[in-house]
């Protein structure tokens, strides 16, 4: 019990260790990939513009997904009518 004692207060003694600032009023700043892109765009006075192709292409993506839906639908219906026929087959067969 003793040794689990010592173990987490030596253990809070190195995490408050580690977190130590020594000039707190210096302001973080993130490394991350906006910091090189912010740098690199600095000269840059252009607005974004819309992509006209950008967007008929997404109409188009539309359009075709309706159309396989479609011949999802009819190819789900076929089996359908291939499947009844096969039941009504077996049926007659059974009959006789």
């Amino acid at each position: 019990m003793k040794f689990r004692i010592a173990l987490a207060a030596a253990a809070s003694l190195v995490l408050a260790a580690c977190g130590g600032a020594q000039d707190a009023s210096t302001e973080a700043e993130a490394d991350t990939v906006e910091v090189d892109a912010d740098a690199a765009l600095e000269g840059v006075d252009v607005a974004p513009v819309a992509d006209d192709a950008a967007t008929a292409e997404e109409e188009a993506g539309e359009e075709a997904a309706a159309a396989e839906a479609q011949q999802i639908q009819e190819a789900g219906d076929q089996a359908a009518d291939t499947a009844a026929a096969a039941m009504d087959a077996m049926a007659e067969d059974a009959g006789n």
